[in-house]
């Protein structure tokens, strides 16, 4: 394979059969971005363009996502609230940046993909479906780690920190993205193996399979380091080309599995066997602080998202009971409540993107404040949980 660097994001490939691929790597959010891939595009005149996209993300971005409170509801029963959350916390820092220079992030992959339909090239979707790319990434991750992910996301969406043109434009040079992507590695190493290693791998596969022997590429330039060394392997047969190990989402492991039951079991072993050799007195004590310290730390969480005082009370009730039942937590109560004693508008679904770019929208707005309370109430919990049982075990001793 010979590469041909055309410019610091642009690099025509040559492969051994003689295939060519003319590989763009963009800033996503960059006006340059967009006016770089229609020129490439109008020059190169390929016979085939593939995208880093998926179908799923491609029609939503043409056709507006709709919400309601049924979607949400049923993204909350489904134990799938933190995945939103890390959604719409993404979106909402793409949506910020990309308020910045008057470009909806990605739009330099839609117009690739329109200006192929309207020239009648073919084009391909090379990324995976962001769904399963979230939730890879999400089940090979612990509960921290996931928070962790949260606050990012979340920090970097609210922040406010002002980016220029030309700190957009440089961006798109790889040793700037390479940095930023060593930082992830080091506090994020699986959730970076998700996002960018394993889709660097999809995209260059599927970009060396297209059919096509004038190809053109538009990815994300943080993307192209990973991709060029994929295709060389690929083009040299060092490397096989079947990726469905990475198309599906893993299964939680038994380990895991069971730990979910481990800490609940060990919980109500310790209140019975307080009953047991100790009678009421010692038993009941031993209940009364694992229901006051779950209670207290949700009550907490639900008075920082401002939660309705009828749905702080019911979580605190709930939470000692909760938290100790595997299949359902805390969250999932008080975030259904609050969506029940403070029914959004539809204002509310409409405005959720714009209202989501800061942190009192996420309050004044009643679809993203069912998600704050969903959110604070969990980590409320969690941390009550996490505190209770050495608290029971100094008791018991």
């Amino acid at each position: 394979m010979n590469i041909e660097k055309q410019s610091d994001t642009v690099h025509l490939i040559r492969f051994n059969d003689n295939r060519e691929l003319l590989l763009i790597g963009t800033a996503h959010i960059s006006k340059e971005s967009v006016n770089e891939v229609e020129s490439y595009i109008e020059e190169y005149a390929p016979d085939r363009i593939c995208i880093e996209l998926d179908k799923t993300r491609y029609v939503n971005k043409n056709d507006n996502q709709t919400w309601s409170d049924k979607t949400i509801t049923k993204v909350l029963k489904e134990g799938k609230g933190f995945l939103l959350l890390a959604n719409m916390a993404l979106a909402s820092f793409q949506k910020r940046m990309g308020n910045v220079t008057g470009i909806t992030p990605g739009e330099e992959i839609l117009s690739a993909a329109k200006l192929a339909e309207e020239k009648n090239i073919p084009f391909s979707f090379c990324d995976r479906e962001i769904q399963t790319t979230f939730k890879r990434a999400w089940r090979k991750s612990n509960f921290w780690n996931k928070m962790k992910l949260l606050a990012t996301l979340i920090s970097a969406a609210f922040s406010k920190e002002e980016v220029s043109e030309k700190e957009l434009a440089e961006l798109k040079k790889a040793d700037v993205l390479e940095t930023m992507l060593n930082e992830m590695a080091k506090e994020l190493p699986t959730i970076k193996k998700v996002l960018i290693d394993e889709r660097d791998l999809f995209l260059a596969t599927n970009m060396f399979l297209a059919k096509g022997d004038k190809k053109l590429g538009v990815i994300g330039a943080g993307h192209t380091k990973g991709i060029l060394k994929t295709l060389q392997a690929l083009d040299e047969g060092k490397l096989g080309t079947n990726i469905d190990e990475i198309t599906t989402v893993p299964k939680p492991s038994k380990i895991s599995k069971y730990l979910t039951y481990i800490i609940p079991t060990l919980i109500i072993g310790i209140i019975i066997y307080g009953f047991a050799q100790s009678g009421w007195t010692k038993g009941i004590k031993l209940f009364s602080y694992w229901v006051m310290v779950n209670a207290i730390f949700t009550g907490i969480g639900g008075i920082i998202a401002l939660a309705h005082p009828i749905n702080i009370l019911i979580s605190m009730m709930a939470a000692p009971f909760t938290s100790l039942n595997p299949t359902i937590g805390v969250g999932l109560v008080s975030g259904l409540l609050e969506y029940k004693l403070k029914k959004p508008s539809v204002k509310d679904f409409n405005n959720m993107g714009d209202d989501a770019l800061s942190l009192k929208g996420w309050y004044k707005n009643r679809a993203l404040h069912g998600l704050y309370v969903f959110l604070v109430c969990s980590i409320g919990s969690a941390i009550g949980t996490f505190i209770g049982f050495p608290v029971l075990l100094t008791i018991l001793t």
